[in-house]
């Protein structure tokens, strides 16, 4: 083996290490001894002149330098990865390699998983590891290469893309009617509210579809971070809630809720895609997010962003 695909080898079992936090752990996923994995890292920080990781008894922990290299490493391993999708392109089962994808739970779950399904048979020389996680991830520490979130990731080192606008409207059951029509979001101040963290607080703006604004006090009787926990409270009329038209047009269609205000919508959440500057230029990963992408444009209530 040339020192070259040695570098590379040292590289990946670094970031392996590093990712999975143990160094058996690590040696398994890549078919090593425990010794020759420990021995690579060893090799790699002598080689480098600096401790990358710290070993106590209990657990591995990165040093500065080891999340520095961290990140150099899959820049590194994603620009090989780019000279062979480049040289590949035309041979049988071009399209192969790993894609590490985190997007929204109820998003995952509901629409975009059958198209990460759909993508992986088509091109089955591609290993796809999909996590459903609506928490703010660490991207490079845990080897994500796409990120769907809503909103805008916080970490400035991403290359992030706005892929779409989320409608968004106030809706109830029709139990939580029974006293009467709700004609003026400032009578929403008479019924409870289902809150969904941390959209909705016990303020809310709404829009009109003239631009006139109206800013509502709710109280909330319900509140979750989990969109499936409010909606199953506001099906069973506790409270009106905020809803994306998208998870709710099922019920819209068959009256399990209705739309309290028809010429009024809350504010819009954008939907934000995120890869590192080397998974940009893979091939492989902009097919893939390419795909997402035409799957949403099926989603009633999203307003997918042209550029």
């Amino acid at each position: 083996m040339s020192k070259r695909l040695d570098r590379l080898a040292l590289l990946e079992t670094f970031a392996r290490i590093a990712r999975r936090g143990s160094i058996s752990a690590a040696a398994r996923d890549l078919g090593l001894s425990q010794a020759s994995a420990s021995r690579q890292l060893a090799e790699l920080e002598t080689r480098l002149g600096v401790q990358l990781i710290r070993r106590s008894t209990h657990e591995l922990s990165l040093t500065s330098e080891g999340h520095q290299c961290l990140a150099d490493a899959d820049a590194i391993r994603g620009a090989w990865d780019a000279l062979e999708e480049r040289f590949r392109e035309d041979q049988p089962g071009a399209l192969r390699g790993a894609i590490r994808a985190v997007v929204p739970v109820a998003l995952g779950q509901l629409h975009l998983t059958a198209a990460a399904v759909d993508f992986q048979r088509r091109h089955p020389e591609v290993s796809v590891t999909w996590t459903l996680d609506d928490e703010e991830i660490r991207f490079t520490e845990i080897g994500c290469d796409i990120w769907i979130k809503i909103g805008r990731p916080k970490d400035e080192r991403l290359i992030v893309r706005s892929i779409a606008t989320i409608e968004r409207m106030v809706v109830a059951s029709p139990t939580l009617l029974a006293s009467g029509r709700i004609g003026r979001p400032q009578q929403l101040a008479s019924i409870p509210c289902v809150a969904l963290a941390p959209f909705e607080g016990h303020r809310m703006t709404l829009t009109s579809k003239r631009g006139a604004k109206a800013m509502v006090a709710a109280t909330a009787s319900f509140v979750t971070d989990n969109i499936f926990a409010a909606h199953q409270a506001a099906v069973q009329g506790i409270g009106f809630a905020v809803m994306p038209r998208w998870f709710i047009a099922e019920d819209l269609q068959h009256g399990r809720l209705v739309d309290l205000l028809p010429t009024w919508r809350a504010p819009k959440l954008t939907l934000s895609a995120a890869l590192s500057p080397a998974g940009r230029r893979s091939k492989r990963r902009q097919l893939f997010l390419a795909h997402l992408l035409d799957a949403l444009r099926q989603v009633d209530g999203m307003d997918p962003q042209h550029k």
